[in-house]
């Protein structure tokens, strides 16, 4: 069992960045942000695994980077050049299967909101 904490969404305007932060109760081999906008259905944004190998979602190429710090069991996602479209809820999620397919990550965290207004 993983016990996942997001930090750091709040308000921003567009063209905004925000950081957000995962804290991992224990190491997982896959580590993940999806996000959940009002009347959506929740989407896989960002992926990284053991190696540190990333993948991201079309919408957020070249704006977000995800990353990790392996000491402290903590995930980031550094989100830049913010677009209303980025409102939504962010999700941490962890998954100990194959790390480039959304439907594996089975643990999740609560939630953090970001809202970027125009």
């Amino acid at each position: 069992q993983v016990q996942l904490v997001e930090s750091g969404g709040g308000s921003v305007q567009a063209g905004g960045s925000l950081r957000l932060s995962c804290a991992a109760s224990a190491y997982t081999y896959c580590m993940g942000w999806f996000r959940q906008a009002p009347g959506k259905e929740r989407e896989g944004v960002a992926a990284i695994g053991s190696t540190s190998s990333t993948s991201y979602a079309n919408s957020v190429k070249g704006r977000f980077t995800i990353s990790k710090d392996n000491a402290k069991n903590t995930l980031y996602l550094q989100m830049n050049s913010l677009k209303p479209e980025d409102t939504a809820m962010y999700y941490c999620a962890a998954s100990f299967g194959y790390c480039w397919d959304w439907s594996r990550y089975n643990y999740w965290g609560q939630g953090t909101q970001v809202t970027v207004s125009s």
